[in-house]
């Protein structure tokens, strides 16, 4: 991956078009780590028309709601793609499904977890999708990851991702790995 963890973009992209992207990952599957798995997802978003131009660092939490599941390794980018956002989501489920992702019971551990959190300003029900993610501003493990590289992308809803990390209170345990 030609982009460095956690380079601040605030002043390098227009945030109010930001598209931004939660990565996780708490079953390492056919990976020697989830670390390997997440760096080896971000490889393949090139092949599915994405550009990743930040990322933040791996975080690392409890699993929620069960925190007996192994933990989760979470991280954010914010990418350039000329998908729209049903065509994006395909084109995650597409990286998912290539990392054997089982959509199964709700929360379970899973080898890829690819989520939209943002798109640009856009803040509506397409269907089934409803962007900006109904519940990342609760989630100090996007937020946290968000604000390490855009602290001030402003959550149409209000908020900064700074401010909104630092209020989350899903995930408080989440800490960068370094």
């Amino acid at each position: 991956m030609d982009v460095p963890a956690s380079v601040e973009i605030d002043d390098a992209v227009d945030l109010d078009l930001a598209v931004i992207v939660a990565l996780g990952c708490n079953d390492k599957g056919a990976w020697a780590d989830c670390r390997e798995a997440l760096e080896a997802a971000l490889a393949r978003f090139r092949s599915e028309g994405i550009d990743v131009l930040a990322r933040s660092s791996w975080w690392r939490s409890a699993a929620w709601p069960d925190p007996a599941d192994p933990p989760f390794l979470n991280g954010v980018v914010i990418v350039r793609t000329e998908h729209e956002p049903h065509d994006l989501m395909a084109a995650l489920g597409r990286i998912e499904e290539a990392f054997g992702r089982q959509r199964g019971a709700a929360n379970a551990p899973r080898t890829l977890d690819l989520d939209l959190i943002a798109y640009g300003r856009l803040a509506d029900q397409l269907g089934a999708l409803i962007v900006p993610h109904p519940r990342a501003a609760e989630r100090r493990f996007v937020m946290g990851p968000l604000a390490e590289i855009a602290p001030n992308w402003r959550h149409p809803a209000g908020g900064t991702a700074r401010t909104l990390a630092a209020a989350a209170m899903v995930g408080r345990d989440a800490a960068p790995q370094r």
